[in-house]
C-alpha cells in the first residue's frame, strides 16, 4: 500500500514540476552576414508555454522600423523556424534586430543580422504590358517601365489550362496569383518564385464548379508585403474553358459545308446521266 502511495506522490510530483515548468525562448540566424537581396533563416526554441499558440517572430530595420511581425507555429520539441525574405525593393544596409516572443510568457529572445548592399538586378528586355486579355479583343495597355513587375497569359482556345508568364525586377521576393471570376470571387491563390533573372511562370488549371460563370476572371500578381508591384491580366472564360474564337470554327463549317455541297451535287449528276 505504501508502495502505491509513493508512487502516485511521485507521478503527482512529476506532473506538477511540468506544468508549472519556468518557460524558456531562444532564438538564431542562419548567417550573421547575408547581402540586401538573400533570405535568412529564423531558427529558435521554446519551452514551458502552451505549443498550439504561435511563437512571434518580430523583424526591425535598422532605422528601428518593424518591417515583419510574423506569428511562426511550434514544432517536434519546441522548434520554430521561418525563412524571412528581403523586403520591397531589398534589405537596407545595416543591423537588423529579429525578436521572438509568446503570449504564455513575459520573456523574449532576440539576436540579430547585418545586412550588406548590393546591386539590385534589372531586365531591360522585359515585356512592357500592364494587361492583356486573352479570348478576347481588347486590346493590352502599356505599363509604367519602372513598374517592375510584367506578366501574361496565354492559352489555347478550348483548353483548361492557362500559362501564366511573367518578369520581376525583384528576385529575392515571392509573387503571390490571385485569381477572381467575373462576379469578384476569389477563385483561387498560388504563389511563385522568380528566377535567377527574374522570370517566372505557373499553370492555372480551369474547371471545375468554382469556374461556373461565363465571362472575364482576372488575374492579379502581387509581389511585396504591401502588394507594391501589381499587375493584372483577363481571360476570357467560357463552360469551364478558355472560349474558341468563333471565326476559326465558322470557317471550318462553312469549308466542310461547301466540300459536302460538292459532293453531293455530283453524286447527284452522276445519278442521272442516262444508261447505253
Amino acid at each position: 500500500m505504501s508502495k502505491t502511495i509513493l508512487m502516485v506522490l511521485i507521478a503527482i510530483s512529476f506532473v506538477s514540476t511540468a506544468a508549472f515548468a519556468e518557460p524558456s525562448i531562444e532564438v538564431g540566424v542562419s548567417s550573421q552576414n547575408i547581402k540586401s537581396l538573400d533570405s535568412v533563416f529564423v531558427i529558435g526554441t521554446i519551452s514551458g508555454v502552451s505549443d498550439y499558440l504561435p511563437v512571434t517572430v518580430t523583424v526591425t530595420d535598422p532605422n528601428g522600423k518593424v518591417v515583419y511581425k510574423i506569428p511562426v507555429s511550434i514544432g517536434n520539441n519546441g522548434e520554430f523556424r521561418e525563412l524571412v525574405k528581403p523586403t520591397i525593393p531589398s534589405f537596407m544596409a545595416g543591423t537588423y534586430t529579429v525578436t521572438a516572443s509568446h503570449k504564455d510568457t513575459e520573456k523574449t529572445a532576440t539576436t540579430q543580422f547585418t545586412v550588406t548592399a548590393e546591386k539590385i538586378p534589372r531586365n531591360p528586355n522585359a515585356p512592357e504590358s500592364n494587361e492583356s486579355i486573352i479570348g478576347g479583343e481588347t486590346p493590352s495597355q502599356p505599363t509604367t517601365p519602372s513598374s517592375g513587375l510584367t506578366i501574361s497569359a496565354d492559352a489555347i482556345n478550348g483548353s483548361d489550362v492557362i500559362k501564366i508568364t511573367g518578369n520581376t525586377s525583384v528576385r529575392g521576393s515571392d509573387i503571390t496569383l490571385v485569381v477572381k471570376s467575373p462576379s469578384g470571387n476569389i477563385i483561387t491563390i498560388n504563389q511563385v518564385s522568380p528566377g535567377p533573372q527574374g522570370n517566372f511562370n505557373v499553370d492555372i488549371k480551369t474547371g471545375g464548379p468554382l469556374w461556373n460563370e461565363d465571362g472575364m476572371y482576372t488575374i492579379t500578381a502581387n509581389q511585396g508585403a504591401a502588394s507594391e508591384y501589381k499587375k493584372t491580366v483577363k481571360v476570357e472564360i467560357k463552360d469551364g474553358v478558355v472560349i474558341p474564337e468563333f471565326g476559326v470554327i465558322a470557317s471550318l463549317v462553312l469549308v466542310v459545308s461547301v466540300f459536302t455541297i460538292i459532293i453531293f451535287s455530283a453524286k447527284s449528276k452522276l445519278s442521272i446521266l442516262p444508261k447505253y
